[in-house]
């Protein structure tokens, strides 16, 4: 039981109950959120925004999950009524919308054969590593025909960012590009892309663009035997990139065109959606990007809060300077080298936020414009 006094002082045991606490029934949310809901109490977090992740497809799953228990604390812990009874009508919305929603997922010998629908709110399955087989072919025919086909890369990204960003960045983004799109399924990320290994700074691990090009064929073909009629190839670190991954589609938009199938490679949710946000940070009085500083640090803070980034680094996450466009380094500046090139010590989750959302925004635009251009 965990109960809370007015004011927000929290109580932990018995010794410390006071004659105006409130005492709360035994509840997974009590445990897990350590909030109450009424008036006059702390609010560490609130039914309207658990409702507003849910709206916007974040974990849906998991805050239907929270927000049913967010509604059982109030019904029991609430002084007023209108606490009491609020929690009500939420629930019943929620579990009426959530069968809705679930009842037009499912096939039609399904709904027959169903004896009841659970209440629950789930994302779209668009991860194919996350899908059954049944489920891919069930995808497939509702007409999520396009597999996208984003790369990683195993990285140092300075002493502050852990060594698979590119691989968290990337399965984040393509889910969110999938999700978008709505008619595309997000293909596993591919962990390994063209780098060199170091014992100076231990943490990349990486092919060569001779192994690339004949996986990422590969990949591809085994794609469109599945079924997929456009095949979008897309990448979360700079090597092999442009070339290697153009030359890839090209090659296989020749051979299977006439068939139907068509494979792109979509560049600007990594190149323009990182050029423009250099623009804008230097428009707006930050530090420009480069390797592991500011652009990097704050889409992983944003993401991957503490999991990903060492948070007590951030202040010292300095790097060798990012030279002009084109102009060689300068040798006279001695090299920190410590895997950050530019400033990251203005990193931030609303940063973060806003180049991720970048990223996505002209992923899906792109897309829908290659895909347009050959139907």
């Amino acid at each position: 039981i965990e109960t809370f006094v007015p004011g927000g002082q929290q109580c932990n045991t018995k010794g410390d109950l006071q004659h105006d606490a409130i005492v709360l029934p035994p509840s997974r949310s009590i445990a897990r959120t350590e909030c109450l809901f009424h008036e006059g109490f702390r609010v560490d977090l609130r039914a309207v925004e658990v409702i507003d992740r849910i709206r916007r497809g974040e974990h849906t799953r998991k805050n239907w999950v929270l927000l049913e228990e967010l509604c059982e604390t109030m019904e029991l812990g609430s002084l007023c009524a209108l606490g009491g009874l609020t929690p009500m009508l939420v629930a019943a919305i929620a579990i009426a919308l959530s069968a809705t929603f679930t009842h037009a997922q499912q096939a039609p010998a399904a709904r027959a054969s169903a004896v009841s629908i659970a209440p629950t709110f789930a994302d779209p399955l668009v991860e194919f590593e996350l899908m059954t087989w049944p489920e891919v072919k069930a995808a497939l025919a509702a007409g999520k025909t396009t597999a996208l086909f984003y790369t990683g890369g195993t990285e140092q990204r300075g002493p502050q960012n852990v060594n698979g960003g590119h691989n968290l960045l990337g399965k984040a983004t393509v889910k969110a590009i999938a999700l978008k799109l709505g008619n595309a399924i997000a293909m596993p990320v591919l962990p390994y892309t063209p780098n060199r290994a170091s014992a100076t700074i231990p943490g990349t691990i990486g092919l060569t663009n001779e192994l690339l090009a004949p996986i990422l064929e590969r990949i591809a073909e085994e794609a469109i035997v599945t079924g997929f009629k456009n095949i979008i190839l897309m990448g979360d670190h700079g090597g092999g990139q442009p070339d290697v991954y153009r030359q890839v589609a090209d090659k296989l938009e020749a051979k299977y065109a006439s068939q139907g199938v068509h494979v792109f490679y979509c560049d600007e949710v990594y190149s323009k959606a990182n050029d423009d946000f250099d623009k804008w940070l230097g428009a707006n009085g930050y530090p420009t990007g480069g390797h592991a500083s500011l652009i990097d640090t704050s889409e992983m803070l944003y993401l991957g809060g503490s999991e990903w980034v060492r948070k007590e680094l951030i202040k010292d996450a300095l790097g060798d300077p990012v030279p002009e466009r084109g102009a060689p380094r300068d040798t006279s500046v001695k090299r920190l080298n410590n895997g950050i090139t530019g400033d990251g010590r203005r990193s931030s989750a609303e940063l973060g936020k806003r180049v991720f959302e970048m990223k996505v925004a002209y992923g899906v635009k792109q897309i829908r414009e290659l895909v347009a251009s050959k139907h």
